[in-house]
């Protein structure tokens, strides 16, 4: 088993030096069984506002090309990745935890799990949304992504964001990495390959219309003052 920590600043806010980091590590990993925390009391807050706020279109390309190859990285990873969800997972740390194999949440009723780009401005690119209704259950993916929500670990739970809940989280995503583990290799890389068919394929509409209209909105200033807006409320 690898253990894999996101770190950085802002309880580990996923900037370009952190997913660049994951992606490093997942490939050093080299098809081993993989467990992905959070360094701290956090998984991820999401993505790192600060940098985004800066970011003029070529760089926001980049950016969100990164966290795209990451979670690439995660469902193309042949052996099992458990995510060991021991603190926030908000927005874009929530989509990096559910691009792993299962979810195992610290029973930490301070904790925040949920996407809320929608209540912040943000657009999902295709593949995020794709990732989510993959994931999740129709009923409980439309209140997710539209509803913005930020929900304590048992709602969490209750939405399907993660898979379990409990005071031993850590362990029981370390038994459960095992367990999944000691199944045959190649039967396994296969099996997830196909579910995560649909999440990997990206049509050309679909290319077009985040190329068009999606990344132009992530970069536009009214976009940079919201998300500078978002900002000094949480400084607040």
């Amino acid at each position: 088993m690898v253990e894999i920590v996101l770190k950085g600043p802002g309880k580990n806010a996923l900037g370009t030096p952190v997913m660049q980091q994951a992606i490093d590590d997942l490939r050093a990993a080299k098809g081993e069984p993989v467990l992905l925390r959070g360094d701290g009391d956090a998984f991820s807050a999401g993505l790192n506002l600060k940098e985004v706020a800066t970011l003029e279109a070529d760089g926001m390309e980049r950016f969100l090309g990164l966290l795209d190859e990451l979670v690439v990285a995660l469902l193309e990873h042949p052996a099992p990745v458990v995510a060991y969800v021991n603190g926030h997972a908000i927005a874009g740390g929530c989509v990096v935890a559910l691009a792993c194999d299962a979810r195992f949440a610290a029973d930490n009723t301070l904790a925040r799990i949920g996407l809320n780009e929608v209540a912040i401005g943000l657009v999902f690119p295709p593949r995020v949304m794709k990732l989510a209704r993959a994931r999740l259950a129709p009923s409980h993916c439309q209140r997710v992504i539209l509803e913005g929500g930020l929900y304590a670990p048992a709602d969490a739970l209750r939405l399907g964001l993660v898979h379990e809940v409990s005071a031993t989280a850590e362990a029981a995503a370390k038994a459960y990495l095992e367990k999944l583990a000691g199944y045959p290799r190649e039967a396994f890389a296969e099996a997830k390959r196909e579910l995560n068919k649909t999440v990997l394929e990206l049509a050309p509409e679909e290319m077009t219309a985040y190329r068009d209209r999606i990344l132009p909105r992530w970069s536009s200033p009214e976009q940079r003052m919201t998300i500078a807006q978002a900002l000094m409320k949480t400084r607040s």
